[in-house]
């Protein structure tokens, strides 16, 4: 048998067992189809807060440590999507877990002892066992509360808990489009969400920031992004969104709780974007690596307080284009001095990483931990990023 060939059957065997697997076995099922390769692995799950890899426990096998992700070389394969090898002792591979292009964790796996760590076959091997991992974890985490709890740090207030299960996952890419975003902080978040949807060739977008802090904010925040996800499925246009919210906010408070939000579609094939801006902070367009501009049209009141106004902006997007959203708990951020984060720093921060080469999600985890830092921790409002990036090769750099 050539090794491909016994690469291939381990993917098998692990699909095979996959349909009855238990989400705590899932290390166990790993470890068992590379067993006949004379390799084992640990399965690394990236925490809630992007800053450790924490690994998920297997029965009869010691339980590693968590490793930070800003200082290990494990924290690097997973910050640049990338195989790493590392010498040992004994020696081993980071890969990169990801399902489609957001990322997971990582696979520690320990080849065998005459093994070539450079040798592209075996990383190819290696790749598809990640690669299916990605797929299992994303699909059994649902299961059980093991997967859930293996990323937690600390106790998740039932605000979170509830927003958490509505948004969708926090990157996502095709060949000429990548979404990613960020919310912090992640265990106590308040009425900050995100959305975003294919269908055919238009990407929609929405960002939004539920008035107040907590459960009754998360809440005002659920039933608006309910609300735009049925008007869209319904094929609403983005005025017909922004008044489906209104309604919806309207028919179960009194109380004149609203949402800003910006609401954006963008036409991937022409990069024709339009976009209503709800008494929300203005998206930063980036092009070339420089903030150019930021989108300050298409406005109309918070949603949830009726507006008459059917304003729609248009913009033309061109080929490497990044479009960067936000709420006010990043530029709000204060330092003990009383000194705000602000629109420069964001900016600019944005553009040394995109500069740099990063990927997107890796530039919003950046960010978003410089916004932490600012504030000496999360001691405020919710810090929301969505980035989004238009070109023909949007994906590139968010492929493992």
């Amino acid at each position: 048998m050539t090794a491909t060939e016994s690469w291939l059957r381990a993917l098998a065997d692990l699909a095979h067992r996959s349909h009855r697997l238990p989400p705590d076995d899932l290390p166990v099922a790993v470890n068992a189809v590379l067993r006949p390769l004379r390799a084992s692995a640990t399965v690394y799950l990236v925490d809630a807060e992007q800053c450790d890899l924490r690994p998920l426990p297997e029965p009869g096998r010691p339980t590693p440590e968590p490793l930070p992700i800003d200082t290990s070389l494990a924290g690097r394969a997973f910050t640049q999507v990338a195989v790493h090898p590392g010498q040992g002792p004994p020696p081993r591979l980071w890969l990169p877990i990801v399902d489609g292009t957001d990322r997971l964790g990582l696979l520690e796996v320990f080849p065998p002892a005459d093994a070539d760590l450079a040798d592209e076959a075996l990383h190819d091997g290696l790749r598809l066992i990640a690669g299916l991992v990605g797929h299992l974890l994303t699909s059994k985490i649902g299961y059980g509360d093991g997967l859930h709890r293996a990323r937690r740090s600390q106790p998740m207030a039932v605000s979170a808990e509830l927003l958490w299960q509505l948004l969708p996952p926090l990157t996502f890419a095709t060949a000429n489009t990548t979404i990613s975003a960020l919310l912090e902080p992640c265990y106590e978040v308040g009425g900050d969400a995100f959305d975003y949807a294919l269908n055919g060739a238009t990407v929609s977008l929405a960002l939004l920031d539920g008035v107040g802090h907590g459960l009754p904010a998360v809440l005002t925040t659920s039933v608006a992004l309910s609300a735009l996800r049925s008007a869209r499925r319904a094929g609403a246009d983005l005025t017909g969104l922004a008044r489906a919210v209104d309604a919806a906010i309207a028919g179960q408070w009194t109380d004149a709780r609203f949402v800003t939000a910006v609401l954006a579609e963008v036409d991937t094939d022409t990069g024709a974007l339009r976009y209503v801006n709800a008494g929300h902070p203005p998206p930063v367009l980036l092009r070339r690596g420089r903030a150019v501009r930021t989108l300050a049209e298409g406005r109309r009141l918070p949603l949830g307080l009726p507006d008459d106004r059917a304003d729609v902006a248009h913009v033309r997007l061109e080929p490497g284009d990044r479009l960067l959203l936000h709420t006010d708990g990043v530029t709000e951020a204060r330092d003990a001095a009383g000194d705000l984060f602000g629109l420069p720093r964001l900016a600019d921060l944005a553009e040394r990483h995109i500069r740099s080469g990063l990927p997107a999600p890796e530039t919003l985890r950046r960010i978003s931990h410089a916004v932490r830092d600012h504030q000496a921790g999360w001691t405020g409002d919710d810090a929301t990023l969505l980035l989004v990036q238009w070109s023909e090769r949007a994906a590139a750099d968010t492929e493992p």
